[in-house]
């Protein structure tokens, strides 16, 4: 969710503040799945937003098939392959802002890699009233209005 600077605190109340963070992992033959999970706090939604996935260095001739496996609308646990990469003909994938939910475990399904996958961690908060009021009083201190006292005619000699 957007909120522009012209927003008041009143439109903010029972919205989400979005805050985001670089997410990286790389797979292997030695590591071949990693597993995002989310702190188990109150209030915070947990997102995985992935963009790249790439082959890294010394990756084989070989076909690299990644796979993600999370929840679906039904709350039913789902993998589906989302790049099948190969040094010679497509050896990185952009995937725009494929958003997940947490807990999302990714996977090297078929290759030996290395393979680095890319994205953002997002966590999504309940603007609550502690954040309203500090904004309220930085607010109040910015908007002080002064009064402006009228200026002082000057008679004119006739």
């Amino acid at each position: 969710m957007s909120c522009h600077e012209e927003c008041s605190d009143h439109d903010l109340r029972g919205q989400s503040k979005l805050e985001s963070f670089l997410f990286t992992c790389e797979l292997s033959s030695k590591v071949p799945f990693y597993t995002f999970q989310a702190d188990e706090e109150e209030d915070l939604e947990h997102f995985l937003e992935l963009r790249t996935i790439c082959l890294g260095e010394g990756a084989k001739e070989e076909s690299n098939v990644v796979e993600v496996t999370a929840m679906n609308h039904q709350g039913k646990t789902t993998s589906v392959p989302i790049a099948n990469l190969h040094i010679s003909c497509l050896p990185m994938v952009s995937l725009g802002e494929f958003e997940l939910k947490a807990p999302v475990t990714i996977r090297l399904k078929a290759g030996s890699g290395p393979v680095s996958v890319s994205g953002l961690h997002l966590i999504a908060s309940e603007v609550d009233d502690s954040d309203l009021s500090e904004e309220e009083s930085e607010d109040d201190e910015e908007e002080e209005i002064i009064p402006i006292k009228p200026a002082k005619k000057k008679q004119q000699k006739q």
